[in-house]
């Protein structure tokens, strides 16, 4: 269903999908560049659609003109330049569907979205998965000002080791990449970002990996699970292979690199955030 809310005199519009039974908890979807939330729905195979089965209301959201205001300090696309409130966003749609607890599910720029939301509205969200897209370095990073104090919650990372667009390595786009995004800045690698997490959570103990079982043959998944007792935990999923793609049921276009689907985002959320209540 389309819904839509009122933000700063601006209608902003999301796509709801709606478990058998009214649910006060809140998946919101944020998709990737030049992408809406009924596209994101799609290329990702609706599979957050079964998140409904968990009980949860799923919340597709669209960004404005393309792309969220996400905290990189070196953006240029719309979003950013007209300075639109996608935090208030958020909140609007909690509010809206009457969420008394939220996760947050990003891909690329939305992964920065959700990164944001972390840090400028840690009351708002009580867990979040990132795919896609790398913490940016502090000095690439808006940080609110007064920033909230850190609020631990459980983060799930998901990246490619062959992603064409957002190095597993970190560092900056690659300048077509720049120039088609409208993005500059440097990042940390996704190893860095899981461990910036972890730290932030709490978490000093040293990470424990495990590779999981293989059908594909062109990419594997590698999980390191950042864990300690009374901590909410970090799990970064590598996938050997993976390109600029969600896991899951269906593949995305190839010029993004290769889409494994030996694991399911959807799963992750099920098991590391609604099973984390």
């Amino acid at each position: 269903m389309l819904d839509n809310v009122e933000v700063n005199s601006r209608t902003r519009t999301f796509t709801v999908v709606s478990p058998a039974q009214p649910s006060s908890v809140l998946v919101l979807v944020f998709h990737g560049s030049k992408q809406n939330g009924r596209k994101h729905r799609e290329f990702t195979g609706r599979q957050y659609d079964t998140l409904t089965a968990q009980g949860a209301t799923v919340a597709y959201l669209d960004g404005y003109r393309g792309n969220w205001n996400d905290a990189r300090r070196e953006s240029f696309f719309p979003a950013r330049t007209e300075n639109i409130d996608d935090v208030a966003f958020a909140r609007a749609v909690a509010d809206r569907l009457g969420a008394k607890k939220v996760f947050a599910v990003g891909y690329s720029n939305g992964g920065q979205m959700v990164m944001r939301l972390m840090h400028d509205a840690p009351d708002l969200i009580s867990g979040a998965v990132v795919i896609g897209a790398t913490m940016p370095t502090p000095e690439s990073f808006l940080m609110p000002d007064p920033a909230p104090a850190p609020v631990p919650m459980p983060v799930v990372l998901i990246a490619g080791t062959k992603d064409p667009i957002v190095a597993y390595s970190g560092g900056g786009l690659k300048w077509w990449a720049r120039k088609a995004f409208k993005v500059g800045g440097q990042a940390l690698s996704m190893p860095r970002s899981a461990g910036y997490y972890a730290a932030r959570n709490g978490i000093t103990q040293p990470p424990t990996t495990t590779t999981l079982p293989a059908s594909e043959t062109t990419s594997s998944v590698e999980r390191t699970d950042f864990r300690a007792e009374g901590r909410p935990p970090v799990v970064l999923f590598t996938i050997h292979g993976g390109g600029h793609t969600v896991p899951g049921p269906k593949r995305a276009p190839g010029i993004l690199g290769k889409t494994n689907r030996d694991i399911r985002v959807a799963d992750l959320v099920a098991e590391l955030l609604l099973g984390h209540e």
